[in-house]
């Protein structure tokens, strides 16, 4: 045998093998399958970096499952990952810069609502086919003059959370006699549509209810005195704040200091999540908390597994942004081999109605909803903190079927069905 033809045959045999290993169909090195170039918006500095990296994170750990059984017919994902800053306008530019210049045949957008909202109407003009991650700002696909063939949602939706934390919390002030509520959230689309959502189903569970005073601290704000000063002075027996990330992180230790929550109840949706639970100097016991993401809330093997191979990876646990990023990945590849390939009409037809199997759905099971692309039947709870791990005790699942009944009324209330 001439050296030329050995050569040639010892490098087929390794790469044949190599390829074997790595789960992909032995296609040969003379015709490299092109990439399918995926775009993700996200926020990568700042005080809210955590968050957009625990979706890049999350993302590829599904994307190397997804290459390594052999991607699309040999094509392999390929995550094209870009920093926004948090600033909606340079989200919007590099999410038309991905589908212009960079070649992304979909959108990840993994940007919370003021830069998820921007994104939309990038794509809603492109017709490029993007699952957003993170936006939870209800009326994003809940209001039909937003909603258009080639946009999902994958994060969980604020009309759920407020529905399922309204009942909740009527329970609570039932028990407690709490009547006298203020709240405190972020002044843009999701901390006022949420708080209004909430306050609604809090009185619609008990109608003694009443709110007595708002505060409306800015995005990533910095000093939260001010905000702090009007809630000690209100005197409210229950406070409510759909804060988040680092922003709720800085308020709850401003606000120990001030000793609100000896004060007073305090209800926050987004308290449960490892990013804002570990980094939280002294973790007040007893605030009432919607889960975000907990490996133990679904407490099943799968949901355990994601959150060790997690830790294992990038030496820190998930966050509710990672959960949704790892089902955005599963729900595009899903509808790519559905689809055959990568037609934005023919993938677009397959995630409408589509259900996966997931460790972050009731009964192991996730629906993208076909009437109005988003999804549904992922797990919600709510508890009480507590200041080592788990970190919250008490978990009250929801039930989705008061969900939906509230949801149809609401919807049907603003003329959206």
């Amino acid at each position: 045998m001439s050296r030329t033809n050995s050569t040639t045959i010892g490098r087929r045999a390794l790469l044949g093998g190599t390829a074997a290993l790595a789960g992909f169909p032995n296609i040969g090195f003379t015709q490299p399958r092109q990439p399918i170039k995926v775009g993700v918006p996200t926020i990568l500095s700042g005080r809210v970096a955590q968050l957009g990296l625990s979706s890049r994170n999350a993302m590829q750990i599904e994307v190397d499952r997804f290459n390594a059984s052999g991607g699309l017919d040999g094509r392999p994902i390929e995550l094209v990952v870009r920093d926004s800053r948090g600033v909606p306008a340079e989200a919007a530019r590099l999410a038309r810069e991905m589908i212009s210049s960079e070649g992304c045949e979909f959108l990840l957008d993994a940007e919370p609502s003021s830069g998820g909202f921007a994104i939309h109407e990038v794509v809603r003009e492109t017709g490029t086919v993007t699952l957003h991650v993170n936006s939870e700002t209800s009326s994003l696909t809940a209001d039909p003059r937003q909603r258009f063939w080639n946009a999902f949602r994958v994060a969980r939706q604020g009309i759920h959370d407020s529905i399922a934390g309204g009942a909740y919390a009527a329970e609570i002030a039932k028990a407690r006699n709490l009547r006298r509520w203020m709240t405190v959230s972020p002044d843009y689309a999701y901390g006022r549509d949420t708080t209004a959502e909430f306050v609604e189903y809090v009185k619609n569970f008990h109608s003694e209810i009443q709110i007595t005073g708002e505060t409306w601290p800015r995005l990533f704000q910095a000093d939260y005195t001010e905000n702090i000063t009007r809630l000690s002075q209100g005197r409210p027996q229950a406070v409510y704040s759909c804060l988040w990330a680092g922003d709720l992180v800085t308020f709850v230790e401003q606000a120990s200091i001030f000793g609100l929550f000896q004060q007073s109840q305090f209800f926050a949706v987004n308290m449960a999540d490892y990013t804002t639970l570990q980094q939280v100097r002294n973790l007040p016991p007893g605030v009432h908390s919607g889960n975000r993401y907990l490996r133990n809330f679904p407490d099943v093997p799968e949901n355990q597994e994601f959150a060790a191979e997690y830790n294992r990876r990038f030496n820190t646990f998930p966050t509710n942004w990672s959960w949704q990023a790892a089902t955005s990945v599963r729900l595009l590849g899903t509808a790519l081999r559905q689809a055959g390939g990568t037609d934005p009409r023919a993938v677009a037809g397959k995630l409408k109605g589509m259900t996966i199997d997931s460790p972050f759905g009731v009964g192991g099971k996730l629906t993208m909803r076909a009437e109005d692309q988003t999804l549904v039947d992922y797990a919600i709870g709510w508890g009480v903190t507590i200041a080592q791990d788990p970190y919250i005790q008490r978990m009250t699942p929801a039930d989705w079927a008061v969900i939906y009944r509230l949801e149809a009324e609401w919807k049907r209330s603003k003329g959206w069905t």
